[in-house]
């Protein structure tokens, strides 16, 4: 269980922030991007679940759940003394997001064109943490390409930005009441 006695331990003020292994990283590192972009998806998130009832609100309360196994999974690099007690994604949890999605999805039908964010308060909360969520999975990528990390950690990032979008159309009246782009609209 997590105790945190002192909000602040001055820690940081110089640019540096501590890995869960202990190492020492910039603020900036891809890494530190990486969870920083998790942590602000599950925020928004939040926001998306005033505005959400029922199922859905169960569903993003596991995902924020999630998200702080994710954050867990990048904050701790593979193969340290600690992996043995490491909190991991894991292909469960993948899967979930998928079975999910495909429920979600029977009774939308196909898109005819792109979806603007829009909509409902929720759908459009979702919107913006699905485009926040591709940040966090495009930086763990280029974590990826410098150091091994769980295979997992993308692979769940890439279904819940899928699975956000399928809730937020599922939010917009089954894609009913979709904001949809109209390509070349404001042209003349």
């Amino acid at each position: 269980m997590v105790k945190l006695d002192k909000i602040y331990t001055r820690g940081g003020d110089k640019g540096e922030t501590s890995l869960t292994d202990g190492t020492r990283a910039k603020k900036y590192a891809p890494r530190v991007e990486a969870y920083g972009s998790i942590d602000e998806s599950n925020a928004i998130i939040g926001i998306a679940r005033l505005h959400t009832e029922n199922e859905n609100d169960k569903m993003l309360s596991r995902i924020q759940n999630d998200l702080f196994d994710l954050g867990a999974d990048v904050s701790l690099p593979l193969g340290t003394k600690f992996e043995e007690h490491a909190l991991r994604i894991n292909e469960n949890q993948i899967e979930r997001l998928e079975n999910e999605i495909d429920q979600m999805n029977e009774n939308i039908a196909p898109l005819t064109s792109f979806v603007l964010p829009g909509g409902t308060p929720a759908a459009a909360f979702l919107h913006q943490a699905r485009t926040v969520v591709r940040r966090a999975e495009r930086l763990l990528v280029r974590v990826a390409e410098e150091e091994e990390i769980s295979p997992y950690t993308i692979q769940y990032l890439n279904r819940l930005s899928d699975h956000l979008f399928v809730m937020s159309r599922k939010e917009n009246n089954n894609g009913k009441d979709d904001v949809l782009w109209i390509p070349g609209q404001n042209r003349t």
